[in-house]
């Protein structure tokens, strides 16, 4: 049987600054060629697994396992694991000045390849910026401006699609990638992402509502809920989560611990008498 393309084994994330834990015992499974949605409420961690996944500096694992396409890459770099083919979307990126959308990507995209690949041309990299731009409805002159600098929601989100698109990783994160987009610009978003979208790359795409998940279909859903996923099933599960909420879940969740501790027990007094 084939491995998963990205899996998680009961991890658990401090800050390293505050030693607060976020993650509390978290298991994820990701298979390869799936688009897995990550629900939850508003503090959850979900924000915090993604940057965890990536590799961000910020967080200490405590304990427990990430593997990558079989992998061990839990004490791997940022940038280690960019190579291998992994990739953020930020939920809130960062302007970056004096740098266009063209030269940035340019040199990520350079970066990234293989020392055996060769690199491309400025006017071969045009061409391929040009033809996934267009795919995202992104006029040419957006290519010219600073990164992020000045840029409304939907031009943020549509900019981080666009890496997306070029950067071309195996397995791709979206963090809130819906969160302040009208309608127009949430379908171009959608489109975006599901071009993208192929048997041999995996996408995790992290939201708090259905909205995108009416023009992206997943595969498979998980309910996150303070620092672990907590239910796991098909595109059945955003239905009831959105006439019930988070707080159904989590109370049934908790009820159903409580009955199987008391069965447990139960069993444990029977099998002494």
């Amino acid at each position: 049987m084939e491995k998963a393309l990205l899996e998680i084994e009961n991890l658990h994330v401090k800050l390293k600054e505050s030693g607060e834990e976020i993650i509390k015992g978290l298991n994820l499974k990701v298979e390869k060629g799936e688009v897995h949605a990550l629900m939850g409420p508003n503090g959850s961690g979900k924000s915090t697994l993604a940057n965890v996944i990536m590799g961000h500096p910020g967080y200490k694992i405590s304990s427990g396992k990430i593997f990558y396409n079989g992998e061990d890459i839990t004490e791997l770099k940022s940038n280690e694991r960019a190579k291998k083919g992994l990739f953020l979307s930020f939920q809130y990126p960062q302007e970056i000045s004096g740098v266009s959308i063209f030269n940035f990507l340019r040199t990520a995209f350079n970066t990234l390849r293989d020392e055996k690949d060769k690199k491309l041309s400025i006017l071969e990299f045009q061409k391929l910026l040009k033809e996934k731009a267009k795919l995202l409805d992104i006029e040419e002159k957006f290519l010219s401006r600073y990164l992020n600098e000045g840029f409304s929601g939907g031009e943020k989100k549509k900019s981080e699609i666009l890496q997306m698109a070029v950067l071309n990783p195996k397995f791709a994160i979206l963090d809130e990638t819906d969160s302040g987009l009208d309608i127009d610009a949430l379908k171009i978003v959608a489109n975006g992402i599901n071009n993208f979208k192929s048997k041999e790359k995996s996408i995790l795409i992290i939201t708090h509502y259905k909205r995108i998940l009416e023009f992206i279909k997943p595969d498979k859903v998980s309910i996150m809920v303070n620092g672990k996923v907590v239910l796991e099933g098909d595109g059945g599960i955003i239905d009831n989560l959105e006439e019930r909420g988070y707080k159904f879940i989590e109370n049934n969740k908790i009820k159903n611990k409580n009955k199987k501790k008391q069965i447990k027990n139960k069993n444990v007094i029977n099998s002494t008498i």
